[in-house]
């Protein structure tokens, strides 16, 4: 009987610059292997949270960059969260 392979979900942190989250965010975005992404301020708190799914990749990112972008303008550090998946 075949085992079922299982989804194991991992988490990846990064702290960056607010000049840098941008170009962090599509580097993770072009790995194609995160589910999700959470930009936090220096304090920890959530400013935005980008779940990534074969419908959000393409025209839809583009205005979640810009998103991205004035958010990192508030901030001179945040923290990137990577929600990854990998089959087991």
């Amino acid at each position: 009987m075949p085992e079922e392979k299982q989804d194991q979900e991992f988490k990846e942190e990064f702290k960056v610059s607010g000049d840098q989250v941008v170009k962090k965010i599509k580097e993770i975005i072009k790995e194609g292997n995160a589910r999700r992404i959470i930009l936090k301020n220096g304090q920890g708190h959530i400013m935005m949270e980008i779940p990534l799914t074969f419908a959000v990749i393409g025209t839809v990112l583009a205005p979640i960059l810009a998103g991205v972008g004035a958010i990192a303008a508030l901030v001179t550090e945040c923290s990137i969260t990577v929600i990854k998946k990998e089959n087991v």
